[in-house]
């Protein structure tokens, strides 16, 4: 496996415009680290997305600062190794966009 790389403020600008060009709601930048709040109609329903995005951070054996809510779970996503953002961390976004 190839060990991620800390990216520059001028490649995460860059991941950000592509990982946000197809989602309603937006990711953004917050602390340092990628920040999403996802909103469902109910706590069942917030469940079953983290249970689907748990499957995809364990798979990539990268994972989450995240908090639930009733319907809504707020993501921060950052790679703790680097105290910064790499390709994991959009990669991770991605899917948990797809899961959403």
């Amino acid at each position: 496996m190839i060990e991620p790389k800390k990216l520059s403020s001028q490649e995460i600008e860059t991941w950000l415009a592509e990982l946000n060009q197809s989602v309603e709601e937006k990711w953004q930048l917050k602390d340092n680290k990628l920040h999403k709040q996802f909103m469902f109609r109910d706590f069942v329903s917030a469940m079953a997305f983290m249970q689907s995005a748990a499957e995809q951070a364990n798979a990539m054996n990268h994972h989450p600062e995240w908090c639930n809510t009733y319907n809504r779970v707020v993501i921060d996503l950052v790679t703790h190794s680097l105290n910064g953002l790499s390709s994991l961390d959009f990669e991770l976004a991605r899917r948990l966009d797809e899961v959403s």
